[in-house]
């Protein structure tokens, strides 16, 4: 992890120092790149240090090798491992999302947000207000 920091805030401080506009930089671990499943499986593990940075944090993770080799799922049968690792991450301070399944995304992002006091039920069915 000291590693996927070091690389990223770098790029991220080299890209302000050139110029880039602050709200236009994010950083991103990078799952699967240059990195084997238990490197992407800590990476997510410790995403928290990376929100830590400041810098808002982007996570790609749609059908990724390391879900794959972690659930022994082929790329069509790796939607709920996917699910899974976005509602840790989001949970864990990931802000933006590169996803394939934006509309199970959005639900399981909708979800992690209420379970942490930022949203809300949609709907008041059973005497929520």
């Amino acid at each position: 992890m000291a590693d996927i920091l070091d690389v990223t805030v770098g790029l991220a401080e080299r890209a302000l120092a050139l110029g880039v506009p602050r709200e236009s930089i994010m950083i991103d671990p990078g799952h699967d790149f240059g990195k084997n499943t238990r490197h992407s499986l800590e990476a997510t593990r410790r995403l928290d240090e990376m929100a830590a940075t400041g810098w808002p944090v982007l996570v790609s993770l749609s059908n990724k090798d390391f879900v794959g080799e972690t659930l022994d799922r082929p790329v069509k049968e790796r939607v709920v491992g996917t699910l899974a690792t976005t509602a840790v991450s989001a949970w864990l301070g990931a802000q933006v999302y590169r996803v394939h399944e934006v509309a199970e995304t959005r639900q399981v992002l909708e979800m992690v947000s209420a379970i942490a006091g930022h949203g809300r039920p949609a709907v008041a069915r059973r005497g929520l207000a």
